[in-house]
């Protein structure tokens, strides 16, 4: 049977919406994401559902991540950083491979996170908190009848050669906080003198800065320097290791999100943006068994969070050490003359 001109004219119109539709509902976003892969797949999951949108997600420490948006700067591939500690967003701010964008959620945040937009030029946020300490093994440091370190001090000792791991500050966001907090307790030149003490002790630099305490938890090493956040998922796992925040006083992270300059998806990378920052869904952090402090004010804190009060922490100077210039001379002093040490 032969279809009139008209019903032709009708199917052939029909067909064509059909098959422009999934294009049209549909948006793309590309996610850089630097927490731990748990959390990274429970954000791309929820917000792939609540909006539709095809979110092709990456993860990679903040070391990396920055350093990934350097090398694309002429022409980005990722629309959306988000979380991995402060400092080297706002180095990605500083020079300018972020876009200002000023959430709505912004004054229903935490100080500390309107702070970390404010130093950036609001081309950062702050996501959640973390404070820096190192975990032990129990069992193992029983095992080798050690006793338990309590202050950044005691990691130098002897007695803990070969028993202590961190991760390398180069690809790790969270070891370059470690050193940009030695050398605010300490001073430059003595922070140096302690991480060259320490290196006798170290028995590996990792690439990700949650792999020590994941390493400690396995027995692979007694000691891990890491979050606490981090160390305090593996306690929630049964793992026998106990987080310590040192007797000195720590540092901290402002784990941030920033909007790429540039960015292909514009308006689907400022949907994530503002989702990420509703309390509804910083809530969600305790699924992935996540145990940052969240920056928006009415977001639930995860049962287990480190309680900052408890905790002697530094005045952290954030514009200084997220300075591109500062972390460049620490880095490269870092590879000459600590790396290079023999153990």
């Amino acid at each position: 049977m032969k279809k009139s001109p008209h019903i032709l004219g009708l199917t052939l119109i029909a067909a064509a919406t059909l098959a422009a539709t999934p294009v049209m509902a549909k948006g793309k976003l590309n996610v850089l994401c630097s927490t731990d892969t748990d959390w990274c797949s429970l954000m791309e999951t929820r917000f792939e559902a609540e909006t539709g949108i095809d979110v092709s997600l990456i993860r990679k420490s903040s070391g990396e991540s920055y350093a990934q948006l350097r090398a694309e700067r002429k022409n980005p591939k990722i629309d959306i950083w988000w979380g991995g500690t402060g400092d080297p967003h706002l180095q990605a701010a500083a020079e300018k491979l972020t876009q200002v964008y000023k959430p709505k959620a912004l004054s229903e945040l935490r100080d500390w996170a309107q702070n970390q937009a404010k130093v950036s030029g609001y081309r950062t946020v702050g996501v959640y908190a973390g404070a820096l300490g190192f975990g032990y093994n129990e069992d193992l440091l029983n095992a080798k009848g050690l006793p338990a370190p309590q202050c950044w001090k005691d990691l130098t000792d002897p007695m803990y050669k070969g028993e202590v791991q961190v991760a390398n500050p180069n690809s790790s966001g969270t070891s370059y906080t470690a050193l940009a907090t030695y050398v605010q307790m300490m001073g430059e030149d003595q922070a140096f003198d302690f991480l060259a003490k320490l290196h006798k002790n170290i028995n590996q630099y990792t690439k990700s800065g949650s792999a020590p305490i994941k390493a400690a938890s396995n027995g692979e090493t007694a000691i891990g320097i890491t979050f606490i956040h981090d160390i305090v998922k593996q306690v929630k796992k049964g793992y026998p290791v106990k987080a310590v925040s040192p007797c000195e006083g720590t540092g901290y992270e402002v784990g941030s999100m920033s909007i790429v300059k540039g960015a292909r998806h514009l308006k689907e990378a400022k949907m994530w943006a503002e989702f990420a920052l509703r309390p509804d869904v910083q809530s969600l952090a305790a699924e992935a068994k996540a145990y940052q402090v969240p920056s928006n004010k009415a977001a639930t804190t995860p049962e287990g969070a480190p309680d900052f009060s408890t905790i002697k922490l530094i005045d952290y100077d954030f514009a200084k050490y997220g300075a591109a210039e500062t972390r460049q001379h620490l880095l490269q002093r870092w590879d000459a003359d600590i790396k290079s040490l023999p153990r």
